[in-house]
């Protein structure tokens, strides 16, 4: 690791880190509120599992070369999300958070989730679209709201809702933040110390800057640091 990942791993959820700005990682009330079957696309860690209802049976699903290799933890089914091996409706809810952007056939993901829903079963995603590459070289696309519109079209899913995710002025902090602390990643170490100095106070002055604006300006949904998508399978 880094000298500059591990500054920013000392820093989490202050101002001084480059993401502070990101939303949190939350499912909506139609997933906590399930109380069937609900499966956890893209797992990595399983902390999904402590936002759910007790009475559902949370089912995770991922690779092996994140989940083990990166989290360290063993999901309940290791398999590909666009061939899973579940029959057809026979799961009440989908959460896939941050993981389309890393598939190769998102529409073949779609077309599963759809055939693995119950009707009236619903499915959460979420992806970036103002945000770095990240997981090179296995980030293929981002989505405008137009683009997730499409696709759930195509595979008859019906669209609740698609909303920004984060402040217009937070997309414009984030950017600006890991615009200046990503080239040190890859520096020496001479770079990198140098850096970091100057990160601690360029940094919490981006941030608080960008917090403190969206508490007066309006939003702009045009620019986002990603979308939160609802949608429901409809009833046969």
């Amino acid at each position: 690791m880094s000298a500059v990942r591990k500054y920013a791993s000392w820093l989490q959820r202050t101002p001084f880190h480059p993401q502070w700005l990101m939303p949190l990682r939350k499912v909506s009330r139609h997933i906590k509120v399930c109380r069937g079957r609900v499966l956890d696309i893209g797992a990595a860690d399983g902390r999904l599992s402590k936002q759910l209802d007790p009475a559902a049976e949370y089912i995770s699903l991922d690779y092996p070369a994140t989940a083990i290799e990166l989290y360290h933890t063993r999901p309940l089914v290791f398999a590909d999300a666009c061939a899973m091996p579940f029959a057809n409706a026979s799961i009440d809810a989908v959460a896939c958070f941050e993981v389309l952007e890393h598939v190769t056939r998102p529409d073949a993901l779609l077309e599963e989730v759809a055939r693995v829903l119950v009707p009236g079963g619903v499915a959460e995603f979420t992806m970036p679209f103002f945000y770095p590459i990240h997981d090179a070289p296995h980030d293929y696309q981002r989505w405008t709201r137009h683009g997730w519109s499409r696709g759930l079209a195509r595979v008859g899913l019906a669209v609740e809702s698609i909303e920004p995710r984060g402040h217009s002025l937070h997309a414009a902090g984030v950017t600006a933040c890991l615009g200046m602390a990503g080239p040190l990643q890859k520096a020496g170490l001479l770079k990198a110390v140098l850096g970091i100095p100057v990160l601690l106070v360029a940094i919490p002055m981006v941030n608080l800057a960008a917090w403190v604006a969206s508490q007066l300006w309006p939003s702009w949904d045009a620019m986002s640091i990603g979308y939160r998508v609802l949608v429901r399978k409809p009833d046969a």
